[in-house]
């Protein structure tokens, strides 16, 4: 039977669903969920992606017509570190306010919370076609599950009229982020008896010189929002033991992007810049989701935020990418925002936590969202931008 959900028990209850990714084993959640959500009055179906491996895709059906108001965010987390928490990180522990575990930001809260406000907003969203969630597996590892979905189930995609992506903002609406491309490069030589190093060929030396040179390297792009790309050194490894020169050595370098740069011809530049005695090769590589900041759609949800912050809201992006750089189409057709309940700060920490506040804060903002998506989404984006938000609200 369908009945207002607490999003702070949801939270919890997905908290203590462990989602650590690597496995990224999101079987037990996606169907916990599915199960929460049927009774809550969605349509749902589940994806397949490999053992183990799952997303979700919910629709509550409006009576309306226009396009669909889409969701998405992601199962998954990341692992616990190394570090011991002081809080059980599969608890969902509430101490003064602050709701602790891992995923509680990044970014269990934000599914509980929109899930919560389309519970809420069940009346005016009959006034539309509906909303769809797309709920990830694999968003941690490179967007594996959204990829999966866009590619074996492109229908999910179909019919979108426009995509929040839940990630953790504080509240804040953004409208885009870089690109990134994972890339580890390998070097090759000879091994040897250390006491004779001379008749081997070192290949950390090799990639010691190639690390260096990248420190070196600048991408000549720049975007007004972005800024300019980024590059980090994020592992080396290299040799079997100390008293034998190595003969195969690696690292690994994070690369962030911004609107116009192509991938391929970037991961080129560097192997250029590198010299022969590296091999370069990508094993992750998502698009930057491009600002549109001059969408209606976008500009009507900014203004929906706006009571909710003390500061101006103006266009923004977060540093960090989201599945909606592998959902969202390059060509812009399809508006975005990125909006969440979560602490970017505590993002992959020990210790993760969320605001309860906030997460009730998140609710008060998608149930404005939706109301508003209710009139201008079911007409198909012709009501005007100057329409009074908070009659629509009310209404």
């Amino acid at each position: 039977m369908a009945s207002d959900i607490d999003p702070i028990a949801l939270t919890q209850a997905l908290i203590r669903i462990p989602t650590l990714n690597p496995p990224g084993d999101e079987d037990e959640c996606a169907r916990w969920l599915a199960g929460f959500l049927q009774d809550q009055g969605f349509s749902v179906r589940l994806h397949a992606f490999g053992p183990q491996r799952f997303n979700l895709v919910a629709e509550w059906v409006g009576e309306g017509g226009g396009p669909w108001l889409g969701f998405s965010g992601h199962l998954d987390t990341v692992p616990l570190g190394g570090a011991p928490w002081t809080q059980d990180p599969f608890g969902g522990v509430i101490d003064r306010g602050v709701l602790y575990g891992r995923g509680s930001t990044d970014m269990k809260s934000g599914l509980a919370a929109f899930i919560a406000a389309c519970a809420q907003s069940r009346s005016v969203l009959r006034r539309c076609k509906g909303v769809r969630l797309l709920l990830t597996g694999g968003e941690e590892t490179g967007c594996d599950g959204a990829r999966a979905l866009r590619d074996s189930v492109g229908e999910s995609l179909a019919d979108l009229g426009a995509l929040i992506v839940g990630e953790p903002t504080r509240n804040y609406p953004f409208i885009g982020h870089k690109g990134a491309i994972w890339i580890r490069g390998s070097s090759n030589g000879e091994t040897a008896h250390a006491s004779m190093p001379e008749v081997g060929d070192n290949a950390i030396y090799k990639i010691a010189d190639a690390v260096a040179k990248l420190r070196s390297f600048t991408p000549p792009h720049h975007h007004p929002l972005m800024g300019g790309c980024t590059i980090s050194v994020g592992t080396i490894s290299g040799g079997i033991n100390v008293n034998s020169v190595p003969d195969r050595a690696s690292f690994e370098v994070d690369v962030r992007t911004v609107p116009g740069v192509c991938h391929s011809a970037l991961r080129d530049d560097i192997a250029g810049h590198l010299g022969p005695e590296v091999h370069l090769e990508s094993f992750v590589d998502v698009p930057p989701l491009v600002p549109n900041e001059t969408h209606p759609w976008v500009r009507r949800v900014l203004e929906c935020c706006a009571p909710f912050h003390a500061e101006q809201i103006v266009p923004k992006v977060v540093p960090y990418f989201t599945d909606g750089s592998v959902l969202v189409p390059q060509d812009g057709s399809l508006p975005a925002v990125i909006l969440g309940p979560g602490e970017p700060q505590m993002m992959h920490k020990t210790d993760e936590y969320c605001h309860v506040e906030r997460v009730h804060e998140a609710v008060r903002i998608y149930s404005a969202i939706l109301a508003d998506w209710a009139v201008w989404g079911a007409r198909g984006g012709q009501v005007s931008h100057s329409d009074k938000l908070s009659n629509i609200q009310a209404s």
